[in-house]
């Protein structure tokens, strides 16, 4: 059995699980550990566990050890390039006139390796880019094409609730987003009220969709008649979270029924 512990390196970032040599780790702790970019400062997310070496896949990048206050240090130096980092590859593309926009610029933890992330509609050919960034900065540079939702979640913001946005705060994972899923709970299908700040549907049409799903099965159909204490209605509206519908009687009046008042016998539930 291995031996191993997951690591964050972002707030909503996603997990990397790394082997854990011999050292007494609980979750919360800062740990140097080794990756495809070289060292980085991490979090410890969760609390070691054994592991089959079959389930591994491939060998696992080891846990170095907990960070110190030299890491931490160092870290804090290179974190202070990063922005002029950014600002030079801004240059360079202004420069070589590419159609891309770069969002973030992270160095690893001792500045050997530098990644920038940019947003474009295309494939760019950024061959000079990289050659002229990496001659100016003097370390390995990464190039790398993010799509619209990923950008959002590198450079944060606040979204149409108020609140910072949920990709960049406690998503870590993106979830397919549908149309459907507005349908489903009665929203507005106009783009612009459903959408966030990346310009694609919002990630919380899906908080509630499920819970939607199922108590709308609870309810009879838009236009299934029903008894109600008034007489004799049609629905035309309904309001899952209340369980309750919308009847229009026949005087044309309309009333808000809870479905704990409808006849068992006199509605179809929708499917």
């Amino acid at each position: 059995m291995a031996k191993v512990v997951g690591v964050q390196f972002k707030q909503a970032g996603q997990v990397y699980y790394f082997e854990l040599p011999n050292i007494e780790l609980k979750i919360g702790d800062s740990v140097v550990v080794e990756t495809t970019r070289g060292l980085a400062i991490g979090k410890v997310v969760t609390a070691p566990k054994d592991i089959a070496p079959t389930e591994l896949g491939e060998p696992l990048k080891p846990v170095l050890r907990l960070a110190q206050p030299d890491d931490f240090e160092q870290a804090e130096e290179t974190k202070q390039k990063e922005a002029e980092a950014l600002s030079k590859c801004e240059e360079l593309v202004e420069k070589f006139e590419l159609p891309m926009k770069p969002l973030v610029a992270e160095y690893n933890l001792d500045g050997s390796h530098l990644t920038v992330y940019f947003k474009a509609e295309k494939r760019v050919d950024f061959r000079n880019l990289l050659r002229d960034l990496s001659s100016s900065l003097k370390t390995r540079v990464e190039l790398r094409q993010v799509g619209a939702r990923d950008a959002a979640k590198l450079v944060g913001g606040i979204g149409r609730c108020g609140r910072p946005l949920c990709c960049a705060s406690h998503l870590y994972k993106f979830e397919p987003i549908s149309m459907k899923m507005a349908r489903e709970q009665d929203l507005p299908l106009n783009p612009a009220n459903i959408s966030g700040v990346c310009g694609r549907l919002l990630c919380c049409l899906s908080y509630e969709n499920e819970q939607y799903r199922i108590m709308k099965q609870k309810l009879p159909a838009r236009g299934t008649h029903i008894i109600t204490r008034m007489g004799e209605a049609k629905v035309i509206g309904c309001n899952p979270l209340k369980e309750t519908v919308i009847a229009q009687l026949e005087s044309e009046a309309t009333l808000e029924v809870p479905l704990s008042e409808i006849e068992p016998h006199s509605h179809t539930a929708q499917s």
